[in-house]
């Protein structure tokens, strides 16, 4: 059985994949090399595989894709206009810690829904290449020039602050959405839970950054 806040939370998925799709075929024309076009093409395939995943669970529920995705679309291409990445490394740096950040806070969604739907959740986010492909090629960068770290942690530390304010956005402005949290605060052991929401999502950033050597 379908509740709004499924309907809502795979709708910003479904579109959050569909957008991903897109991008991440646009940062293929950013390529440096044929190897490196073809594995973003890899990457982008696979997100359009997840976005028709997510569509076709909505469609077995008697919920129009569609419709569950039409009211993210104007958040969701803010958010991506307001951070249009300048050049090849940014869009893999968006890539890996824009999307991480972004399938954290699904997952914690996702928790307090049904086993089913936190399944689906848990698979469409499943990582298809991009976190191995985007570090490597981020790691050869600064290596070959120490300057570029500087302003990748900038855009970084940019990026999440972006993402939070985008995440509350999402959670806030769906009344369904907004209740996950309300009826989540009234059990004794989500208190924390909420209250370290932003935390725990800051603490995967930073180790994202970490991982690459750059300031968070």
């Amino acid at each position: 059985m379908s509740t709004p806040a499924v309907k809502d939370l795979l709708g910003v998925l479904a579109y959050g994949e569909l957008v991903a799709f897109e991008r991440i075929a646009a940062d293929a024309s950013m390529a440096p090399t044929l190897v490196d076009k073809t594995a973003l093409a890899a990457i982008a395939d696979a997100e359009f595989r997840h976005f028709q995943q997510v569509s076709q669970y909505l469609t077995q529920r008697g919920i129009d894709p569609i419709e569950a995705m039409e009211p993210f679309v104007d958040v969701l291409n803010n958010f991506h206009d307001n951070l249009a990445p300048r050049d090849w490394l940014e869009g893999l740096l968006k890539a890996y810690v824009g999307d991480g950040i972004a399938a954290d806070f699904y997952r914690e969604i996702s928790v307090h829904l049904d086993e089913e739907t936190a399944a689906l959740v848990n698979d469409v986010l499943t990582d298809v290449g991009q976190t191995e492909f985007a570090v490597t090629r981020l790691r050869e960068a600064i290596e070959r020039d120490p300057k570029v770290a500087g302003r990748l942690a900038l855009w970084g530390r940019r990026m999440m602050g972006e993402m939070i304010s985008q995440a509350s956005l999402v959670a806030t402005s769906r009344p369904a959405l907004q209740q996950i949290f309300t009826d989540s605060a009234m059990r004794p052991e989500a208190a924390e839970q909420l209250s370290g929401l932003v935390n725990r999502l800051t603490v995967a950033h930073s180790r994202r950054m970490d991982a690459l050597g750059l300031a968070s």
